[in-house]
């Protein structure tokens, strides 16, 4: 997997005896390790213990496109459709976070090849041009040729502020880095395999603390409760080997944004530090459970590599070097959900469905706030206080899904028109058109 080969780390004991703390945050993740790092910075005589089941950044944290959003909602028409009365204040939010993350890497010395590029949304329909002609960043054919060459795109926005690129593995062992020098106890291949109040069980010892912050995401919570509110959907990525100065200048991207086509099964693409193309998306796979052979789907890798030669003809002798998958934490809202459980002394935050790179750091200052007993901005949102509706048990959740999936493919092939079984999802406010 290109991005884990290509982030060296240090590797961090197991834990083998009981021990106590302030604070124990389950999950090695982006959401875990930022809760720990903004914790140590609140206050940095607090004893902060992290169990990660396997090595940081091993699962979606070292897996995903390195795409670092603003967006906490999954876009403006998800947040305006479930929360029109905050969505202003989410979108502000979401971009100070953006800046704050930034500031971070900057500060902490992250070296995560962090590139504030902004994200170019390509319309590779006629009817979606329309869906952005009165955009800010609105290009037309000539303009968006001229930024990324392909003769599938028909116009384009580039949103200039609202992304960043970053190395998601570095990101990762990075935060690592800064957490355990800031103090944080890590403890990787150590597996929480219950929670006793605010104790934390593992195979070799316990945890005990005041607190207790979830951050497990796509794998089975230590809560009942919220276990059907995500299910794993397994998203699929190639990687180019780096490309030549000509084969790079046949297609332009001097400014490097991130790319992504505006189907409801839309495609991804960005530049990485050695000019490789990450391309990836498209089919979205769900899975009853997170197994390493849930990866290995060779008509989903031909399938992207078919396309990739349809929107970039001009690389038809590029090689692939690299193949992955990894599974996302999907909600119902498309968007992450938050909770208390015991008293208020646990936290959790999970179903980023695909947008966590930036969106984790904004979850972790919801659980610190909220463990703190703090009332702020973020913890009175309309978002962090109602929980999503959960999907309903396998083999009805299966079903359903692959008839969403389905559906979306049928519009993306009908000038995006929705069918009967999507105008009652969003009806429900269950609907998905990203």
């Amino acid at each position: 997997m290109f991005w884990l080969e290509d982030a060296p780390g240090t590797s961090y004991p197991p834990l083998t005896q009981d021990t106590a703390a302030d604070l124990t945050v389950v999950g090695g993740g982006y959401c875990g390790l930022w809760t720990a790092v903004l914790a140590k910075r609140r206050n940095p005589a607090a004893r902060v213990v992290l169990l990660e089941a396997q090595t940081i950044g091993w699962a979606a944290s070292g897996r995903n496109g390195g795409f670092c959003e603003a967006s906490i909602t999954h876009g403006e028409e998800n947040g305006r459709t479930r929360w029109p009365d905050e969505y202003d204040a989410l979108e502000r939010l979401g971009l100070e976070n953006l800046d704050a993350l930034e500031a971070d890497v900057r500060e902490l010395g992250i070296e995560c090849e962090f590139e504030r590029t902004g994200m170019l949304a390509v319309a590779v329909e006629e009817h979606q041009v329309d869906w952005i002609r009165d955009s800010h960043g609105f290009l037309d054919a000539a303009a968006v040729r001229a930024e990324i060459d392909s003769p599938v795109f028909l116009a384009g926005d580039w949103e200039r502020e609202s992304c960043a690129l970053v190395h998601p593995a570095r990101l990762a062992r990075e935060l690592a880095r800064v957490a355990a020098d800031l103090g944080v106890e890590i403890h990787e291949q150590t597996t929480a395999t219950g929670l006793d109040g605010t104790t934390v069980r593992t195979p070799r010892g316990t945890v005990t603390s005041e607190r207790v912050a979830l951050a497990t995401n796509v794998f089975p919570s230590l809560l009942r409760r919220t276990r059907l509110l995500t299910v794993p959907v397994y998203d699929y990525v190639l990687m180019t080997e780096p490309l030549t100065s000509a084969q790079l200048g046949s297609i332009g991207w001097a400014n490097r944004q991130g790319l992504g086509d505006m189907a409801n099964q839309f495609h991804y693409a960005r530049l990485t530090a050695d000019d490789r193309i990450l391309w990836g998306g498209y089919d979205a796979i769900h899975k009853r459970t997170v197994r390493g052979e849930h990866e290995e789907r060779p008509e989903t890798f031909r399938k992207l590599a078919s396309h990739f030669l349809t929107v970039f003809p001009q690389l038809e002798d590029v090689r692939f070097s690299h193949r992955w998958a990894g599974a996302i934490d999907t909600s119902t809202r498309f968007a992450a959900f938050h909770g208390l459980a015991s008293g208020g002394r646990v936290a959790y935050a999970a179903g980023f469905t695909g947008l966590g790179v930036g969106a984790t750091r904004f979850a972790a200052e919801v659980m610190l706030d909220r463990l703190s007993g703090l009332s702020t901005e973020r913890t009175r949102l309309e978002m962090v206080q109602r929980k999503p509706l959960p999907f309903p048990p396998s083999p009805v959740a299966d079903l359903g899904i692959e008839l969403t999936r389905r559906s979306l493919d049928r519009a993306d092939h009908r000038r995006g028109r929705r069918n009967l079984f999507l105008k009652t999802l969003d009806a429900l406010g269950l609907g998905f058109d990203s």
